[in-house]
């Protein structure tokens, strides 16, 4: 098993999680890449994309372990991360089977120490990822909502609290849910915005992919997000182009034979609502000659609903700096809460089901 434990993998912000990442990649021995990013942190501290490999770099076959996609979701991600490279019978595993694992460790770095979802752009990574030489995708859900979801205070005036239910009453929360988080271009100031050209966030993993895939013929990817399902459940979300046959492999993978179900925003029946713009896209141009198979492991923290008005109230915030600093310091306690649940009970969830999750892939890897 691991050589730290699962509570101690976790870190309280993201300088200590950076600083624990860094450390268990020097104690395994590995070559470490630190892409630093353009701005501070929250207390000033340095912020980068760090990368650990372990593996040669001629492996035909890759693991992709990425964390922090969405800033503030990195608290989990990086104790997976943490506790996996601590973890000797995980390696030895991989090893064994020919498998490099890449560790990305805070895609997003800024949202992490800020405690932020987005980048510094304001822009979500997982929508940022498209043809922006095309005309890109027009989201008229959330145009109709727009003026409804960043209220001109907080918490809401009782007008648009009224809107707003009439909204649920009328379409219901998955429609809600649906209308603001599938992604939009056009609210450079909204939620879910998906810029209008490539963040730096987007650039540097595409950089990566490409250092790191040219020589693999099979990459796997778990990415590791937290905010959608039940509490501490850990949803296997296919992470894919709509391809039947590379639906199928993840679920030979992953399934569990049925007991870890993978799901799919194609067919509906995962928690998530259909998104455009997303992540995996970089890995079919930066590394055309692999096949490729993914997953996104969402964890469950509080309910939906709950996590949406989070994020309202943080997006608020960004743009009324002027704020209050006590409604400050609760808005961000509970942009926190929404994404990680701080509890030794949650904390071992995740742990479980990624380890299981990490050695399904190396199996599967090696079919």
């Amino acid at each position: 098993m691991s050589a730290v434990g699962v509570v101690q993998a976790f870190a309280p912000n993201y300088a200590q999680a950076r600083a624990r990442f860094l450390e268990a990649a020097a104690t395994a021995g590995l070559p470490l890449q630190s892409h630093p990013h353009p701005l501070p942190g929250s207390e000033g501290e340095a912020l980068a994309l760090d990368v650990a490999r372990d593996g040669p770099p001629d492996a035909d076959k890759l693991l992709i372990v990425s964390s922090a996609c969405h800033g503030v979701e990195g608290f989990c991600g990086s104790g997976v991360q943490v506790y996996a490279l601590h973890d000797a019978d995980w390696r030895a595993a991989a090893h064994a089977q020919g498998v490099a694992v890449l560790y990305l460790h805070a895609l997003n770095p800024y949202g992490f120490s800020h405690l932020r979802r987005v980048t510094h752009e304001n822009v979500d990574l997982n929508r940022n990822f498209q043809d922006f030489g095309q005309p890109l995708p027009v989201n008229t859900d959330y145009a109709a909502i727009a003026h409804l979801v960043i209220p001109d205070a907080w918490p809401p005036g009782a007008a648009n609290q009224a809107a707003v239910q009439q909204y649920l009453a009328t379409h219901g929360e998955s429609a809600w849910q649906a209308a603001i988080s599938r992604g939009q271009h056009a609210y450079p100031q909204g939620l879910f915005f998906g810029g209008t050209e490539p963040t730096w966030s987007h650039r540097t993993l595409r950089q990566v992919l490409r250092a790191h895939g040219g020589a693999a013929r099979r990459i796997g990817w778990i990415d590791l997000h937290t905010g959608l399902g039940p509490s501490g459940h850990g949803e296997r979300i296919y992470a894919g182009r709509d391809d039947a046959s590379a639906v199928a492999r993840a679920r030979r993978w992953w399934d569990g034979g049925g007991s870890t179900p993978v799901t799919s925003i194609y067919d509906g029946s995962s928690t998530s609502a259909f998104l455009t713009g997303l992540m995996w896209n970089a890995i079919y141009d930066e590394c055309p000659q692999a096949e490729f198979t993914g997953i996104a492991l969402e964890y469950g923290t509080v309910p939906v609903m709950e996590v949406i008005e989070a994020l309202r109230a943080e997006q608020w915030l960004q743009l009324h700096p002027e704020a209050d600093a006590a409604l400050a310091a609760q808005i961000k306690a509970r942009m926190r809460n929404a994404f990680y649940t701080d509890t030794d009970t949650w904390k071992g969830q995740v742990i479980a089901q990624a380890r299981q999750a990490l050695f399904q892939a190396v199996a599967g890897l090696d079919l």
